[in-house]
């Protein structure tokens, strides 16, 4: 593992988010009339861009998908930001990597805004340079652009720079920029989701992929 530059999803990868974003989605849902009691049927909502994902699983048309949006971020900003649990062994990876002198950034498809204060409130944020994420208007959700503009940025080599993520859209958005990929079968997405992208490396657990970098 030589990647000098190391790029980590949030959602699924360095946190379960599970609580915060599924008690949104459902607020969201019940403020537009629809009414989901089991939380564990909206987990599909976390790690794809909201928007998109409220039109595919409810057809909302767009202007409907923004209002869901809406709904949404009024009870995260304040409620579901914080119901959140940072993955065991993330500490200790950061910190090797960190010691080993690997640079770290993170690349999330949730806006910026509110993945610095997660980063920040559980933590973690003193590992990464810088933490990049999408606008609230919707720009740069697609981690095809959000991957393509981090490494435009930071000026990162593309040959040098590992994507980490537990969802095809990490997966898809690194390899277009020309980066290799890890998945992580302890987050969201499913083994089968994840090996249709023919990952470089991909490990089940946490603990697995720390003992890879060492």
């Amino acid at each position: 593992m030589h990647y000098q530059n190391i790029l980590f999803d949030l959602d699924g990868t360095l946190t379960d988010p599970r609580e915060g974003i599924t008690r949104s989605i459902q607020f969201a849902l019940a403020r537009l009339g629809i009414d989901e009691p089991d939380l564990s049927q909206l987990e599909h909502f976390i790690g794809p861009p909201l928007l998109q994902q409220f039109m595919h699983a409810y057809g909302f048309n767009e202007a409907k998908a923004w209002e869901a949006v809406g709904f949404y971020r009024e009870r995260f900003k304040v409620t579901g930001l914080y119901e959140n649990q940072v993955f065991d062994g993330v500490f200790e990876l950061l910190e090797t990597l960190s010691v080993q002198g690997r640079h770290l950034y993170i690349a999330t498809s949730k806006p910026w805004v509110f993945a610095r204060e997660i980063a920040r409130h559980f933590d973690f944020a003193k590992y990464f340079r810088v933490i990049y994420g999408s606008e609230l208007d919707g720009t740069r959700t697609d981690k095809v652009e959000l991957i393509g503009h981090l490494l435009a940025e930071e000026g990162l080599d593309p040959q040098q720079t590992l994507m980490i993520g537990d969802r095809k859209h990490d997966l898809i958005g690194a390899q277009r920029n020309g980066l290799d990929t890890v998945a992580v079968g302890y987050g969201f997405g499913s083994h089968e989701e994840l090996a249709a992208q023919a990952p470089t490396f991909h490990f089940e657990t946490l603990a697995e992929m720390h003992a890879a970098f060492l």
